[in-house]
């Protein structure tokens, strides 16, 4: 029997908690941040339902089609969150039979508990951020263990669940979670319709309650919270850590009176993140106090003034120009118009030389001269395959300069898509499912980038100009870099342990421009930073189950619930901290993945 009962926290807008909050306001203050939770909700998982999969399991999550909805155009809460799960674990690890899931590492266990959600404010910000507590059942009130995760990259609440709630909730855990106000609540322009708490589709107005509502809802399109928001969210990745372990610790208090207080002093805090979620921990640790026990960020999207460091808008606009055209001179199948492309750039100044194979090495020569390894140029074709590098630039172009909607600096706009890439209106069925389907960025889930410019220009003047909010001097480019400074990383505290895994092969957050500048810088500064080094790892675990990047890659998850491990191992006083290590690993050729194959440091 599936349980799934909906209730809501007390009338007043706030969750009240007496060791953590004074009194139930909206608004209360602690370590000096104004704390604001609104649209509180509660459900109940338990018998066929569970908090890690929804019930579906591994079987169910390596299922090739999404669990489908009664009513297309009307899903319900509960379809909505199995087929988030569904979606979010299968956009994170690979769950290919083969793969190593479930039997070498990691679980799907079924873990019966409730789910409370909220809305949190971080002050000065004009819109909200989620928050959720998975509270088990077998939560060990004695141990008092929280974890404390972002999601990765733009994804909503469930984005982090192969992250952290695999690994803490069958430890008897409780884990909170936040999507770092970004996340998958789109909003339809034609229609005027957001989305709620509960995930429905409801049309905006004062009373709607709906997640993200754009300045205006006039015009054609899509708008989303991650580039319209005009919040720069990226800049306050650390405070929705911390608000969503204040959440989580509050609702605590509010559902386990007999066991409450609390607080930061009794309760163990471990923060977990991988790619924008693991630059959001690492930003969660250089704030003030002592909430944080200890921080485990893989692959962290991290921006720093460290030698040899770049920011994500830099080489990602870089890679978007300059990949397409070097990859075949590593080996790598050459993308359809190629040739027409690099011979336009070089028309444009971009590229030199007069023939296809001159463009093509000094395209390979630039990204070599500004940072870029082979081996990260090779797993980087996934981005170039997948058009996440001109995504990237377009969706973080507007989070950085505060645009909205209708004035994107080179001009650029979303929307569901005809087939010959013109814009039209979404469907009703497909705007029911972007909350469960899109990982939070466009192009996805129905949703496409609207090129300003004619198909026959190749998109080169778009990238071109996105290029040039980096490279540029003018009020744009001084805008979007403004933004982006805002988001440049500071030290860990001092004694708190932390510790980075990356792999050594990933090119979409490339070791050399991220991780590697801030742990040197860190370490140099006398920081507890310790660094695990992946060798054949690359940036998406979930790609894995593609055999060409399963031979040759391995998964990094495995890393992340080791360290983990170990972690909470050193705070209960059983263990060390992870010493660094460069960890040799065995691409699995074909074969089943083994423990052999991932060579964990001892």
């Amino acid at each position: 029997m599936t349980i799934f009962r909906v209730t809501t926290f007390r009338t007043c807008a706030c969750i009240a908690a007496t060791a953590l909050l004074a009194a139930c306001a909206t608004t209360s203050t602690q370590h000096g941040a104004a704390l604001m939770f609104s649209q509180q909700r509660s459900t109940e998982h338990r018998g066929s339902d569970d908090l890690l999969s929804a019930g579906l399991g591994l079987d169910g999550l390596r299922a090739m089609l999404p669990p489908a909805f009664a009513d297309a155009e009307h899903p319900t809460s509960e379809e909505l969150r199995r087929r988030a799960l569904w979606s979010n674990w299968r956009g994170i690890a690979d769950l290919a039979p083969g793969g190593g899931y479930g039997d070498v590492y990691g679980t799907v266990a079924s873990v019966p508990g409730r789910e409370f959600t909220a809305y949190a404010q971080i002050p000065g910000a004009s819109q909200p951020h989620r928050v959720m507590l998975q509270l088990p059942d077998d939560f060990n009130a004695s141990k008092r263990c929280l974890v404390v995760a972002a999601s990765s990259g733009s994804r909503g609440i469930y984005g982090a669940i192969a992250v952290a709630g695999a690994w803490g909730l069958p430890k008897g855990c409780a884990v909170a979670y936040t999507d770092k106000g970004n996340g998958t609540d789109f909003f339809d322009l034609d229609a005027g319709m957001g989305v709620d708490a509960a995930g429905q589709v409801a049309a905006a107005g004062a009373d709607a309650g709906l997640a993200f509502t754009p300045s205006t809802t006039s015009g054609q399109g899509v708008a989303f919270k991650h580039a319209h928001s005009q919040d720069n969210p990226e800049a306050d990745w650390g405070r929705d850590v911390k608000q969503a372990a204040e959440f989580a610790l509050a609702t605590l208090n509010e559902t386990l009176p007999a066991q409450a207080p609390f607080t930061f002093a009794n309760t163990r805090v471990i923060a977990v993140g991988i790619s924008n979620g693991g630059g959001a921990v690492l930003r969660a640790a250089e704030l003030d106090g002592d909430w944080l026990d200890a921080v485990v960020a893989a692959e962290p999207h991290v921006s720093t003034h460290a030698p040899g460091a770049r920011g994500l808008y830099d080489y990602a606009t870089e890679a978007a120009l300059l990949m397409p055209c070097a990859l075949p001179q590593l080996g790598i199948p050459a993308m359809p118009g190629l040739e027409a492309k690099c011979a336009a750039l070089t028309a444009r100044g971009v590229l030199a030389g007069v023939d296809l194979d001159a463009q093509q090495r000094d395209a390979l020569a630039k990204l070599r001269a500004s940072g870029w390894t082979d081996a990260a140029l090779r797993a980087g074709s996934i981005s170039v395959a997948f058009d996440l590098w001109r995504a990237v630039g377009v969706t973080y172009a507007s989070a950085y300069g505060r645009y909205p909607h209708d004035a994107h600096p080179c001009g650029y706009r979303f929307s569901a898509l005809n087939a010959d890439l013109t814009p039209r209106a979404a469907t009703a069925a497909e705007r029911a499912a972007w909350v469960s389907d899109s990982a939070g960025i466009p192009p996805g889930a129905g949703v496409g980038i609207v090129d300003p410019q004619p198909l026959a220009d190749m998109g080169l003047t778009g990238l071109v100009c996105l290029r040039g909010l980096w490279t540029g001097d003018g009020a744009d480019s001084q805008r979007v870099r403004r933004g982006i400074a805002e988001t440049e990383a500071g030290l860990p505290r001092a004694g708190l342990p932390v510790v980075v895994i990356h792999g050594t092969d990933d090119g979409l957050v490339p070791q050399a421009f991220t991780s590697a500048p801030y742990v040197a810088a860190a370490q140099a500064a006398g920081r507890d930073v310790r660094y695990w080094q992946v060798r054949n790892a690359q940036h998406f675990d979930a790609f894995l189950g593609f055999p060409q990047y399963g031979a040759v890659y391995v998964p990094l998850l495995p890393y992340v619930y080791t360290a983990l491990d170990r972690v909470d191992a050193y705070l209960d006083g059983k263990g060390v901290l992870p010493a660094d290590a460069v960890i040799p690993t065995v691409p699995r050729a074909g074969k089943p993945l083994t423990a052999d194959n991932l060579a964990m440091p001892h």
